[in-house]
């Protein structure tokens, strides 16, 4: 009787063992998918505003001058 309980208890143990492995893959490729998404807002932001996009269409109008003291 106790082989019995021992085989159902190592086949339940096993069940759950799969279980959370699928539950595991589906939050990692979750996680990855949001990673991505969010990279490529950071690309696009970082491009809008200060990014290799962004930087040379503001300063365009502005020139700084060296300016030297005569001492």
């Amino acid at each position: 009787m106790g082989a019995v309980v021992s085989c159902i208890e190592s086949i339940f143990r096993t069940i759950g063992n799969c279980l959370m492995a699928i539950v595991n893959g589906i939050a990692s490729v979750l996680q990855a998918i949001i990673g991505a998404i969010a990279s490529l807002f950071d690309i696009i932001i970082s491009c809008l505003t200060c990014g290799r996009g962004g930087g040379r269409w503001r300063n365009r109008g502005m020139h700084s001058h060296h300016t030297t003291s005569r001492v």
